[in-house]
């Protein structure tokens, strides 16, 4: 037997994996580091993209917003403010003309304790720290595809705007990080339903920019209001800065994803009757809402009627109302891609992506805490013994079922190669 160690919440797991049939462990592709976390940061913001330096841009008595990401993002935002404020101050902006916002998107709002946590103690004895209100917002333009562009005031009214975030694979915006962390991140229910609808069209998946009609969307709304400067960096499994880019919110961005894509797609060489995947622990697993899209990114190798066995610990379940409501439904997978496609939900659209890879592949098996484990989900069965479902899936495909594990599943997107 094999044995290995996947993450798991702020810890890990042990699972016991048959020798035979095993064809890897896949991780993304790292380049060697030298450079500490702060080194990089410095680097980056010494030697922007597209733009001067932040503390050339900015002027003295501007009211600057600096969006971040919430507690949902592996985005070291401790990290970075301290880099980003150090410029803004000897640019000659005061401490009283800086608000960091909270993109929250439609996710809850964090907790004093967590908003401290989240920026750091002296940055937030310092700093106003906002959460983003999706009932607060101003109208700023309508897109070519429709969608009404509404965007939290405070970044609205804001003299300078700028915009911290990670990049890494996004299973229906290509990417995180640039422009996201405006759209979705600081905009309303009403705007972020309707960007998100185009996620049901062709070239709206991992890995995709250019055609992306999702990363379009969002781009073009957020043209509307500009963004003037962005750091955005690729972290690591322990949430270490390992890659930063910084400069103009279009070109920074594309140059983070383009090596991204590199070291994250990882050629398998055909398809698997099981995959390991582990969401690459917290906070990638905090809810099954956030730990989906290991799911989406990992279940393109496996064959049909294949299954994935997903360690995501979701001690905060699902993450969504609107979300628990249809995968505790008790319809069936076709049912809710059907339902998404009819009425665009936001919450239901995870359900909906998720039954997708149910009806391509086969069911998944979700290891996860034991309260949760006794719920009934559509398409998933859970467990909460990592041997129960490794015996359960092997008993199903054979003891010599091909597979192979992906300890970082958010983080990485595995590809069957193709003929030469």
């Amino acid at each position: 037997m094999l044995n290995f160690e996947l993450p798991y919440g702020e810890s890990t797991v042990k699972v016991e994996l048959p020798e035979k049939g095993f064809v890897g462990e896949y991780h993304p592709q790292r380049q060697s580091i030298t450079d500490s976390e702060n080194a990089l940061v410095e680097k980056a913001l010494n030697h922007p993209v597209g733009t001067e330096r932040v503390e050339q841009l900015v002027k003295p008595g501007q009211k600057v917003v600096i969006v971040t990401s919430d507690l949902t993002r592996p985005c070291p935002s401790d990290v970075l403010l301290p880099h980003v404020i150090d410029r803004l101050n000897k640019a000659g902006v005061n401490d009283e003309d800086i608000t960091i916002v909270i993109a929250l998107g439609l996710h809850r709002k964090m907790t004093e304790d967590e908003l401290q946590k989240a920026v750091g103690k002296s940055i937030y004895e310092r700093i106003r720290v906002l959460n983003h209100d999706v009932d607060n917002t101003v109208y700023v333009g309508t897109t070519t595809r429709g969608t009404r562009v509404e965007f939290f005031r405070p970044v609205v009214e804001a003299d300078f705007r700028i915009c911290l975030g990670n990049v890494e694979f996004h299973y229906f915006a290509g990417f995180s990080g640039g422009a996201k962390a405006i759209l979705p991140g600081v905009a309303s229910a009403k705007t972020i339903r309707q960007n998100h609808s185009h996620m049901m069209e062709d070239g709206a998946e991992a890995a995709s920019i250019y055609d992306n009609p999702v990363r379009m969307d969002i781009e073009e709304g957020v043209s509307f209001l500009g963004i003037d400067f962005v750091l955005n960096v690729v972290v690591d499994e322990h949430h270490r800065v390992i890659d930063a880019a910084s400069g103009d919110w279009i070109k920074a961005h594309r140059i983070l994803a383009e090596r991204l894509e590199k070291s994250g797609i990882v050629p398998i060489e055909e398809p698997l009757d099981i995959v390991i995947v582990s969401a690459g622990g917290y906070p990638k697993d905090i809810n099954l809402y956030q730990a989906q899209k290991a799911i989406d990114n990992c279940a393109g190798v496996l064959k049909p009627g294949g299954r994935m066995i997903l360690f995501a610990e979701c001690p905060e379940k699902y993450g969504s109302k609107t979300f628990k409501e249809w995968i505790t439904s008790g319809k069936k997978p076709a049912e809710l891609v059907e339902g998404l496609k009819e009425n665009f939900v936001l919450g239901g659209h995870k359900a909906a992506a998720i039954s997708k890879v149910v009806l391509k592949t086969s069911e998944i098996f979700l290891v996860t805490n034991k309260e949760f484990a006794e719920e009934k989900l559509v398409g998933i069965r859970c467990f909460d013994n990592p041997t129960e479902a490794v015996k359960e899936a092997f008993g199903e495909k054979g003891m010599n079922a091909k597979y192979a594990v992906f300890p970082l599943g958010a983080s990485t997107l595995p590809k069957i190669k193709r003929g030469e």
